[in-house]
């Protein structure tokens, strides 16, 4: 069984109903042309760098304009629908950047909280810390198409292999990555973990993306993504602004690729030897 699957990329602002109309515009056009599937980037509701500003604008899960409009929109084209990430009020002074795939009847599949947060300086003088801001999930997730499972992630997850491993061992044939990747770091990063991500696990990975200059003055990487599990690009966007990108998915494609290269079959324990008596450990193990 195959289906349509579609990254819409977008150019977040930092004004929640412009966000909105431009998910409606996206999805309303990704469904006319077939999919089935539809995944928005990361931070789909607003990109804020201000925490103040970015906390004056959004709102608990239940009262969320953005998830809400998503939710009557896979019920009306009659899709699944993942909305890649939303920043959620979350108790006291709390923000979540939580990811959502809704059922063809509007309904929540599943919610998954980023647990990895990008807390960085980068070459160019660039500075990120979401840890201020935002508190990091604590568990993996998996939902299911009638195709199948599909893991989700967000974003700076992607460079965390072994929780798409996980994913992968319990089952999943997808796995996702809606992104809001800084340029400097999605210029040499991004295609070489899409696909890394999708070879090792022998796996789908789909990963709608921001695109361009913000109102926040951030700019983002682009390149909406779907690789295959054999690792070929089927699909992908540009880097500046909106678009679409649409492929056809195959879950027996997954399995291919895992019997051409059982790694997931192969993988063993190992032991790791102990540091010489005083030394620091050079790799975290817990």
């Amino acid at each position: 069984m195959t289906f349509t699957a579609a990254c819409l990329q977008m150019q977040a602002t930092n004004v929640v109903a412009q966000n909105i109309a431009t998910i409606d515009k996206l999805a309303r056009e990704a469904a006319a042309k077939g999919a089935s599937y539809l995944q928005t980037p990361e931070m789909s509701n607003i990109l804020e760098r201000d925490r103040e500003k970015l906390f004056a604008a959004i709102s608990p899960e239940e009262d969320d304009a953005t998830l809400a409009a998503c939710r009557r929109l896979a019920a009306e084209l009659g899709v699944h629908f993942h909305l890649g990430s939303v920043a959620l009020k979350a108790g006291e002074g709390k923000i979540a950047n939580r990811g959502f795939l809704i059922s063809p009847q509007g309904e929540i599949l599943a919610r998954y909280d980023k647990i990895h947060l990008f807390d960085v300086d980068l070459p160019n003088g660039e500075s990120w810390r979401e840890s201020r801001t935002y508190s990091a999930g604590e568990e993996a997730v998996l939902s299911e198409l009638p195709e199948g499972l599909v893991g989700l992630s967000i974003c700076y997850d992607v460079r965390f292999p072994h929780l798409y491993r996980a994913l992968a061992r319990q089952g999943a044939f997808m796995l996702t990555a809606p992104a809001a990747f800084t340029r400097q770091s999605g210029a040499a990063h991004w295609h070489v973990l899409q696909r890394a991500r999708a070879i090792e696990n022998g796996a789908y990975m789909i990963s709608a993306a921001q695109a361009g200059l913000h109102a926040d003055g951030r700019e983002t990487f682009g390149h909406s993504i779907i690789v295959a599990p054999w690792g070929e690009v089927l699909a992908e966007a540009g880097g500046e602004g909106e678009a679409i990108v649409l492929a056809e998915i195959d879950a027996e494609k997954s399995a291919e690729a895992r019997r051409r290269i059982p790694s997931l079959a192969n993988e063993r324990d190992f032991r790791l030897p102990r540091p010489p008596a005083g030394a620091a450990p050079r790799l975290r193990t817990a």
